[in-house]
């Protein structure tokens, strides 16, 4: 029997809505969540501070935030730079975060009370490793 060497494209993505906050203001926004928002290419952003959640409304306005593929292989994960937002509602970037959004109203809201997980990227994975021990 031989080996087989497991490419991570093989693996379907996760069929769950998940919305990452990244470092620095960044949105990643997985497929099945785009899609309850119509997968619209830009929203509004909408900051409940007494809840602490945060709604993404498709909209045309001129101040809407563009929501574009994440690279160019069609992944279905889209990103959108919110860095302005996570600042002025003093929105804690310092680790990523995933949250599972809910539809509600048209609005995709992801509750940063609710449950998350801490995200870390092969990048600070490898900067870790690459660490001298002290």
């Amino acid at each position: 029997m031989g080996f087989e060497v497991f490419d991570k494209r093989m693996a379907p993505l996760a069929k769950a809505p998940s919305v990452t906050i990244q470092k620095r203001g960044i949105f990643s926004i997985n497929k099945a969540a785009h899609k309850l928002i119509g997968e619209a290419e830009s929203v509004e952003l909408l900051f409940d501070r007494e809840e602490n959640i945060i709604a993404l409304r498709p909209s045309q306005e001129p101040h809407a935030y563009q929501i574009r593929p994440a690279s160019n292989r069609d992944t279905g994960q889209m990103i959108m730079s919110a860095t302005a937002f996570t600042q002025y509602y003093d929105i804690d970037t310092t680790v990523s975060r995933r949250y599972k959004p809910i539809e509600r109203d048209g609005m995709l809201w992801v509750d940063l009370n609710g449950p998350s997980a801490e995200v870390v990227g092969n990048r600070a994975k490898r900067e870790e490793h690459d660490a001298p021990d002290n």
